[in-house]
């Protein structure tokens, strides 16, 4: 008896002081993963592991678990639903594994409803020896599954792989895809082989084949441009752009052809700006787009022209000199101008034609008088003139008299040489 005594009170003295440091635990609930995503029509297993003091303070009492449970709803008292009790989830809800402080429950065949906040309870012989995991589990159930497709490179090989942005069942197997045909029986999350810059890729988990993933690709053939399109002028302000349908999205890089072979590096970046072009910025220019699956490449010819006013035109008149009436006259105008310049002729402020060359025909003295030609384009204007002179019936008995005289001239100097002789 006494050796009992002394066992027992050393036992009692062992609990008192191993108790506040060794042999309390906190109460806790933890849950892995906190958060679910599942497709709709699915089964979902929800863990938690949970946890508490062997000895709870002012009781020698071992502490056991009498009951454990999940619920989302309380009654109007506040006290927990267990789900086995919730119509909702009747015949849907089991738990598994629960015992030794792990509790996981197992919800068959979701739907949207269901997504709620789960949480775990478990109650004890302690008084006041219960304890609820909070925050609880946040279920999301939709109805399409979205999977995101990331491309990797490792050691120089491109591989790929099926990520999903939901919590996926520890155990699936996978299904890829190359431009929509199978490839091949993969189970994994992997795909390490067919892979060409040619091909566009899919995945999607075996048994939800009608969800796959967006799919990635290499970069199409980019289109190149400027801005301003058209003619480009100089000192002004020019962007070349560059764009290509790829998934990742590609990085773009700019380059110039410096020389025969050689090719100059630019910028990095999708648009290249010419801040003040200059007419020796003319040239070729290259558009390298580019991800982890492949590069193409597109070629771009740009002439940036100097641009300068028209110069003073030239015109000249055919026939020369004075024009005979009912004759034909042909009035041109020529300029040096960049860009090329618009031709406008007038008489008197009066419009005659829109045409570098003006033709009059069966002239008259009333169209005798100055001919003016106007040269413009975007960057200013110029003109010149022109006297037209068109001989009349007077003019014509004068220039025949003119020529009689000048034959009888001719033959009285040929008289005088004769009677000299």
């Amino acid at each position: 008896n006494v050796v009992n005594l002394a066992l027992s009170f050393t036992n009692n003295i062992f609990l008192l002081f191993c108790f506040p440091v060794i042999c309390q635990t906190d109460w806790s609930v933890t849950y892995n993963p906190p958060q679910i995503c599942t497709l709709e029509g699915s089964a979902v297993k929800i863990i938690s592991h949970f946890s508490y003091p062997k000895y709870v303070t002012g009781s020698w009492v071992k502490t056991t678990v009498n009951n454990y449970f999940w619920f989302t709803k309380t009654t109007e008292e506040g006290e927990p639903v267990d789900l086995r009790d919730d119509p909702d989830y009747s015949g849907r809800v089991s738990y598994e594994k629960c015992g030794n402080k792990v509790c996981h429950l197992l919800i068959t065949n979701v739907t949207k409803s269901d997504s709620n906040e789960f949480k775990f309870r478990f109650i004890t012989n302690q008084q006041s020896g219960s304890f609820t995991g909070v925050p609880g589990v946040t279920l999301s159930v939709t109805g399409k599954l979205l999977l995101c497709l990331k491309v990797n490179v490792y050691s120089a090989k491109t591989y790929l792989t099926c990520h999903s942005d939901c919590q996926l069942p520890a155990r699936v197997s996978y299904c890829w895809y190359k431009n929509g045909q199978k490839l091949g029986r993969s189970t994994t999350k992997y795909l390490w082989y067919q892979i060409s810059p040619a091909g566009r890729y899919q995945c999607a988990i075996e048994g939800l084949e009608q969800f796959p993933s967006p799919p990635v690709y290499a970069p199409a053939v980019p289109s190149v441009s400027t801005n301003p399109s058209g003619e480009i002028m100089e000192d002004r302000s020019v962007t070349l752009t560059c764009s290509s349908d790829a998934n990742p999205a590609a990085k773009y890089t700019w380059y110039e052809k410096d020389g025969d072979q050689n090719y100059k590096h630019l910028s990095s970046e999708q648009h290249h700006v010419f801040s003040s072009i200059k007419s020796s910025d003319s040239g070729w220019y290259w558009c390298e787009a580019e991800n982890d699956l492949g590069r193409q490449t597109s070629r771009l010819f740009i002439d940036f022209s100097s641009s300068d006013r028209p110069k003073s035109p030239l015109v000249s008149v055919s026939p020369l000199g004075e024009i005979m009436e009912d004759s034909s006259v042909n009035l041109t105008c020529s300029s040096d101008a960049n860009p090329a310049a618009n031709y406008t002729w007038y008489k008197e402020d009066k419009l005659l034609s829109s045409e570098q060359n003006f033709t009059i025909s069966n002239i008259k003295p009333e169209h005798s008088g100055e001919y003016h030609c106007r040269v413009q384009n975007r960057v200013g204007l110029n003109n010149s003139s022109k006297r037209v002179t068109v001989a009349g019936e007077a003019s014509l008995l004068t220039m025949v008299i003119a020529g009689t005289m000048v034959v009888l001239f001719i033959i009285l100097v040929l008289l005088v040489f004769l009677v000299m002789r």
